[in-house]
């Protein structure tokens, strides 16, 4: 079947969402890097932001502030995976019209 402007629409709605919780992501895991006392970069530097470790919960402060601010973000990391999932099926019911 051809696409149309609805597929396109519900993709760039999907993009928008995932680049949003990735970002939002991000900043949660600056927060808690600096809450853990991990290295940063110098002032002015860009760096990034260590998402992996940090959602494993490797060298990161145990106490409850920071552990609420982890479960922020691993939900925000979820719901891209979800995202993911919910598009492929989006994609596989669309073209098998």
């Amino acid at each position: 079947m051809e696409l149309g402007p609805v597929f396109y629409v519900v993709a760039a709605l999907w993009a928008l969402a995932v680049i949003l919780n990735l970002i939002m992501a991000a900043r949660y895991c600056r927060a808690i890097e600096m809450r853990s006392g991990l290295p940063t970069p110098a002032r002015g530097l860009p760096g990034y932001a260590s998402i992996i470790p940090v959602a494993l919960n490797r060298g990161v402060a145990l106490d409850d502030e920071t552990q609420a601010l982890r479960w922020e973000m691993n939900k925000r990391l979820l719901t891209i995976i979800g995202g993911f999932v919910a598009f492929f099926i989006f994609v596989r019911i669309w073209s098998g019209m």
